[in-house]
């Protein structure tokens, strides 16, 4: 394994704050570049999946022919939740030792539950149930819906870890981090222990900003071009102060990276930071100051104007923005949850692809 990334930003990111990094993907190429300076976790959702998938289409493929031949009565659905499965498994591998060094409060891998479930709470723990047996350092991602909501605290209560995501406002990081509180409650007083579990709350900050320029591009709202960079930050910092005031156990954990200020930002808090690959290139390679900057404010000229001129900022940004029953229609979660559930599908057509090649698509052979 390299070691010339070991005194880059990330890694005086993480060894100089209580600022964790984690992998944008379970690509074990990709892991690897970030374990070397001292990443911590690394997370997998349909459309990373997908992508591993066409990075190395030849080996996927052939994988699936054989699974398909050793379990002769396994769907396409079935056939690519043991891709999922295999891909979470080499990269929770890889993050063993850490979780081991760690005692499980990090080194964990992010599987999510099957995106058309978003509804289900009892078909998510089930699902989470399993995921939670196919590796130790596994933590299981649930979707900030109102059944998400639910599962979540179902599956903390069975000890799984959880990752809340399609996430983006403060009222659905608190909803997920009291779920929490009530599972972990639930399974103390069970007498189980949870001093290993590693929750996560996901706030997708860089999805929240792309949201409001589509409300601004559409409605042709004027807005200082230097404010939307910081909505994303903004109800971040307001959910991690809210988490702190009310001592919740879970941790927040920044995602959807669109600029160096959802990483720079955000150093110094006891968070995590999910990072792709190329931007954890880019940030290692860069003269961004490493210093804390969490507590401080963003500027309220900035926050006072997305308020005023945008409303699904101000619905992200109050912690009573949003009723439970509201947090799947919130359009950057509709959007997110169609994106997954289209990334699902993709990953289908891949292993029916696999299972009956397309013979039109096929050399002629003279």
């Amino acid at each position: 394994m390299q070691t010339t990334q070991k005194r880059g930003p990330l890694a005086r990111t993480i060894a100089e704050t209580p600022t964790d990094i984690w992998n944008d993907s379970c690509a074990v190429d990709e892991l690897e570049y970030a374990i070397d300076f001292g990443a911590v976790g690394a997370t997998a959702n349909p459309t990373i999946v997908v992508d591993v998938w066409n990075k190395d289409p030849g080996h996927w493929a052939d994988r699936v022919r054989v699974l398909a031949v050793e379990q002769p009565r396994w769907s396409e659905i079935e056939l690519a939740w043991a891709v999922v499965e295999e891909m979470s498994v080499r990269g929770a591998a890889l993050l063993a030792p850490t979780f081991e060094a760690q005692g499980g409060r990090k080194g964990r891998l992010s599987v999510q539950t099957d995106p058309t479930l978003f509804r289900s709470a009892e078909r998510m723990v089930a699902q989470a149930a399993h995921f939670n047996t196919i590796a130790p350092n596994i933590i299981v991602k649930f979707p900030a819906t109102a059944a998400g909501i639910s599962a979540i605290e179902e599956a903390t209560v069975q000890g799984v870890s959880i990752n809340a995501t399609v996430s983006f406002s403060v009222a659905q990081a608190i909803a997920a981090a009291e779920a929490v509180e009530r599972g972990l409650t639930r399974r103390e007083a069970a007498g189980e222990r949870t001093d290993a579990m590693g929750p996560v709350i996901t706030l997708m900050m860089g999805r929240l900003e792309d949201w409001l320029r589509v409300l601004a591009d559409r409605g042709g709202v004027i807005v200082h071009p230097s404010a939307l960079p910081w909505s994303g930050i903004a109800v971040f910092k307001r959910a991690y102060d809210v988490f702190r005031e009310r001592g919740f156990r879970a941790r927040l954990l920044g995602a959807a990276i669109r600029h160096h200020l959802h990483w720079s930002e955000l150093i110094g808090g006891d968070v995590i930071i999910t990072l792709p690959s190329a931007w954890q290139k880019r940030f290692n390679a860069s003269s961004v100051e490493v210093r804390p900057r969490i507590d401080e404010p963003v500027d309220p000229a900035f926050v006072d104007e997305l308020r005023l001129r945008l409303p699904d900022f101000e619905r992200a940004f109050e912690p009573d923005g949003l009723r439970v029953d509201e947090f799947e229609t919130f359009p950057p979660s509709a959007r997110t949850l169609r994106t997954f559930v289209a990334s699902y599908h993709d990953l289908l057509h891949l292993v029916n692809d696999a299972l009956v090649p397309n013979p039109d698509l096929r050399s002629i052979v003279t």
